[in-house]
């Protein structure tokens, strides 16, 4: 089976570039520029790892590569082939990474759409000067308010932050209760 990136050509041309920017940093010469082929491997690996199915079906799955290619360029240089000879698991990792980001970001940016709709009051936009008897009403925003099912993961993320101190601190007493000695 052809896999869509030689690892081994992926190395190869890494360290070509890769001594190209050392040698352009020895000399005070501007940084190079990745080449065509070193982006198209770094665009074929987010683009095949967005199909994976936890990643597949978001809406925001182009901001998803756009973010793990940005990520991966800013990490580029970091890569060493003398720690390592597969830059593909290396930029799979930043690329997933930046994809866990991306969906954790919109999560926070969906979290607070649904509490804007859920918590205000529209009757100030939906009636007009004119409109002095307010028999106006919106069935839409109503319904929105009342049914909306949104996660509220910030809420949940609190809990458990709480839960798990206090489960430190009980550990932490016991552990202090039993490491007493006895009293005479």
């Amino acid at each position: 089976m052809a896999h869509y990136i030689n690892n081994e050509e992926f190395l190869k041309a890494i360290i070509e570039h890769r001594a190209k920017v050392l040698d352009a940093k020895e000399k005070d010469l501007p940084p190079i520029q990745l080449t065509n082929y070193l982006g198209d491997c770094l665009l074929k690996i987010a683009n095949h790892l967005s199909y994976k199915p936890n990643f597949i079906n978001y809406s925001y799955r182009d901001e998803m590569i756009s973010d793990g290619i940005e990520t991966s360029l800013r990490y580029f240089n970091n890569f060493d082939p003398a720690k390592s000879s597969n830059p593909f698991a290396y930029f799979t990792q930043i690329i997933y990474y930046a994809f866990i980001r991306r969906i954790g970001t919109e999560k926070k940016q969906s979290y607070v759409k649904s509490k804007l709709i859920q918590n205000m009051d529209f009757e100030q936009f939906e009636t007009q000067d004119h409109d002095d008897d307010g028999q106006f009403h919106n069935a839409y925003l109503d319904f929105m308010q009342a049914n909306q099912n949104f996660d509220d993961f910030i809420e949940r993320k609190k809990e458990k932050r709480k839960k798990k101190a206090q489960s430190n601190l009980d550990e932490f007493i016991n552990e202090s209760n039993n490491n007493e000695p006895p009293m005479a």
